[in-house]
């Protein structure tokens, strides 16, 4: 098994990419924290992959903190940290509120920085550790509706290759994985026209699968891909191309 012995946090842990991600990791032999906001959410799937289930709000300092100490106060250290955890409000530029922009800032982006910065000294500690961050390709190319998202997702691209040059040195790699269009319940729901249309754009002429992304955190976690660092790994299809 690929990760036997690693401990990973996975944030937004209980749901679609996150929980795809957490069955993955449990059965290459990690022990998994299944970190998400909705708490009884993040219990069931933890005891679904015989992991830790904690009720988090990245956005909140104090909670990622408590967070980190639970784990390391459990099994001693964190291998690897999978920043999942995000959220959509959608809209144009002329109707967006302030609450829409802060939200989705606040998690997207604000919660990673609270999450990496609260592992990396134990991380350092042991010298070694896998940051994998959730940009997208939105964060490159934009997408109409979607300013907070966009700018949120490119925010992590930057914050993806700065960590990498600083924390290099220390034995710790620094990745993102730029998803495109993928098949959660949420986009399940849509019309078949509009589905469709996606699928048309995508050289592959398919949406992807919540497994896809978790495969891509799978190599990137692994020692396959210990002299990667710093990159942005787009699995979308050959959307972005």
């Amino acid at each position: 098994m690929k990760l036997e012995g690693k401990v990973v946090i996975i944030t937004g842990g209980a749901g679609g990419l996150g929980k795809e991600s957490s069955f993955l990791f449990a059965s290459e032999g990690a022990q998994v924290v299944v970190a998400d906001y909705h708490e009884r959410s993040a219990e069931e799937t933890a005891r679904e992959v015989n992991g830790v289930g904690l009720g988090v709000d990245v956005s909140k300092r104090d909670q990622v903190e408590r967070m980190v100490s639970e784990v390391i106060q459990q099994f001693g250290k964190i291998d690897i940290l999978i920043n999942n955890a995000g959220i959509t409000m959608d809209s144009t530029l002329v109707k967006m509120t302030q609450d829409q922009w802060d939200t989705v800032i606040s998690i997207n982006q604000t919660g990673v920085f609270h999450c990496t910065q609260a592992v990396i000294p134990h991380m350092i500690k042991e010298g070694f550790g896998r940051i994998i961050n959730t940009s997208s390709i939105v964060g490159r190319m934009g997408n109409f509706g979607q300013t907070n998202y966009a700018a949120s997702k490119a925010a992590v691209i930057a914050m993806t290759q700065t960590w990498a040059k600083e924390l290099g040195r220390k034995g710790i790699t620094v990745n993102a994985v730029a998803p495109g269009f993928i098949m959660t319940p949420m986009t399940e729901k849509m019309p078949e026209k509009v589905l469709q249309g996606m699928k048309e754009k995508v050289s592959l002429q398919r949406l992807g699968t919540p497994r896809d992304i978790a495969n891509a955190y799978l190599f990137l976690a692994s020692n396959e891909s210990s002299y990667i660092n710093g990159a942005v790994i787009p699995v979308d299809g050959g959307l972005s191309i």
